[in-house]
This record gives C-alpha cells, structure tokens and sequence, in this order.
C-alpha cells in the first residue's frame, strides 16, 4: 500500500516497514484502499506507536464507528524512525506517545518562550514549514552543517542524509547507510522544519532506526 513516508514528506509504496506509525487525517479510500489525490486532512501531523495496548487496525480501512456504521479512520502512514518523522513534519502523539509528546512540547516552549505551549501552537508553525504541505526549501551553507544537532535532517541531490556526531547517514526506507563526513555533502538544503529543528537544538532525542548504529 502507499503509505510508508519519506524525509520529504511524499507517501511511497515500498514493502519495508518501519519503527513508528502515524496520520495527517483521512486521506484514503476504503473500498480501493489507495490514496485520495489530497496528501493531509489535519495540520495536526503526528507520530504513533505502532503497539499501543493491543489495539488492531486495519490498514486504510473502515476503523471508525459512526452511529454504529463503519466508516474510513485516519490514514496509517509508516516511517522508518522518529528521525525520518519529524524530518518530514510530524511531531509525537499526545495519546499513544504521551511522555514524548509532552517532552517536545516543554522543549518547544522553552525554543519559543511560550510559557503554556500546545500542540495546536507546534502545529501551526509546522504547516508552514514542511515541504509536504507547501514549505520551501532552505538552503545550508558548508559551514552550517556542521552546527545541526544530531537528528536534523538535510537533503542534497535528491538524497537525505540524517545527522549523527557531526558525520551524516544516507536515509532509505530500510534504514542508514555508512556516514558520510559533512564536508563531502554541497549545495544542502534542510529538511527538518525548523520548529522541531528548535526543538532537537533544545534537547529532544528522537528514537533513531537500529541502522544509525551500524
């Protein structure tokens, strides 16, 4: 099915899975179990455990109840890791994930002195940013690269490469490749939105693929 997500934010149809599930809303259709042309319903875009008290859905399913009738629940979208995620524009799931969800929401507050931050706040700032929902790319100069906090993500010819102790790790859907010193990557562009960049320069640890420990 096409619903595995990659650091750009574009859904693929791919047989890898990943660590972590997610949705951007209903964006399927049941009958055909494919994608509607639309590509998120919600500007809340969030990231999911994918076992949570043994809960079962059924992937672009009818996993909603409405008056007792089945209806369309919100689209399972796949990542390889919470690094891939946020890269591509969400944030944790204040219901399945919620230690992690209130961990970047403080650490969002404190980036943005907001005493009372929320969700809806992060949210906001997020659709602006991604690239999957109308962002623009922002270009990284050789010297910046090497001040991106471990869990930021950049693109360069059309290849993602994640940041790890100050090295970068080609991103695919099966997980990393061998770093690659930052000083051979040119012409970079971000792609983690800046809002969770704020958030990994605070502090916040993503859950990486088992591969980054290669």
């Amino acid at each position: 099915m096409q619903n595995r997500v990659d650091p750009f934010g574009a859904i693929h149809a791919v047989p890898e899975r990943g660590l972590f599930t997610g949705n951007r809303g209903i964006i399927h259709d049941p009958d055909t179990k494919t994608l509607l042309r639309k590509r998120w319903a919600l500007r809340a875009w969030i990231i999911c455990a994918c076992d949570f008290k043994s809960r079962r859905r059924e992937p672009m399913g009818r996993n909603r109840l409405v008056e007792g009738e089945p209806k369309p629940g919100w689209t399972e979208l796949f990542f390889l890791d919470e690094v891939t995620a946020l890269a591509a524009g969400h944030r944790p799931c204040f219901f399945c994930r919620r230690e992690r969800a209130i961990d970047y929401a403080s650490r969002f507050g404190a980036a943005f002195d907001i005493a009372e931050p929320r969700a809806p706040m992060a949210d906001a700032r997020l659709h602006r940013e991604r690239l999957a929902s109308g962002g623009r790319p922002v270009p990284l100069a050789c010297k910046e690269l090497g001040l991106l906090p471990d869990g930021a993500m950049i693109a360069a010819d059309g290849q993602a490469f994640a940041i790890r102790q100050g090295r970068g790790l080609p991103w695919s859907f099966g997980g990393y490749g061998a770093p690659v010193a930052l000083d051979r990557i040119s012409d970079a562009t971000l792609l983690t939105p800046a809002t969770s960049l704020a958030v990994l320069r605070q502090g916040y640890r993503p859950v990486w693929h088992a591969s980054a420990e290669d």
